[in-house]
């Protein structure tokens, strides 16, 4: 933080991976996804894994109904599939129907063009701020260690799809 309190000096110089967080309402059938950047695996044996979601997100108010979420690693080239999860709204875009998916576990969407995707049992619900994390329990996943992971640099200027 900087004298005034603000982190931005600190996390100006990180570069993070992003995510795609996708699901879908088991009663409706409403699929819901977004780009996320808070996010990281947070325990070892057994492997647990914390998805932040912004509470002005389409997809986390689908996800407060949710037992599941797939986490997507996007690839160094997929910048065009995060914008299209990063700033467009769930609310007024069916943004499944601009990419390629197919129904994973509990019907969650799979991203198939993602290299690497697993798809998590929801065991907590923590609220952080103006986000609310969802600690994963990883279940059935696919992963290949190339290409690299797009980072938030490649993205740090798309505007966000929903109000701040």
């Amino acid at each position: 933080m900087d004298r005034d309190g603000n982190l931005d000096a600190f996390v100006a110089g990180l570069d993070t991976p992003m995510f795609v967080v996708t699901t879908v309402h088991p009663d409706s059938g409403e699929r819901a996804g977004c780009l996320i950047g808070f996010a990281t695996q947070c325990a070892i044996d057994p492997d647990h894994f914390l998805a932040c979601l912004s509470h002005s997100n389409h997809t986390y108010r689908v996800a407060r109904h949710v037992r599941v979420l797939a986490v997507h690693g996007l690839g160094s080239g997929q910048r065009e599939l995060a914008a299209l999860f990063g700033t467009l709204s769930g609310d007024s875009v069916d943004k499944f129907a601009r990419c390629a998916w197919r129904p994973g576990p509990s019907g969650v969407p799979i991203l198939t063009d993602c290299p690497r995707w697993f798809v998590g049992a929801i065991v907590n619900r923590v609220p952080l701020g103006n986000h609310t994390g969802f600690l994963l329990v990883p279940g059935p996943a696919a992963g290949r260690p190339d290409p690299p992971p797009l980072m938030f640099s490649a993205v740090r200027d798309l505007d966000a799809g929903h109000p701040a």
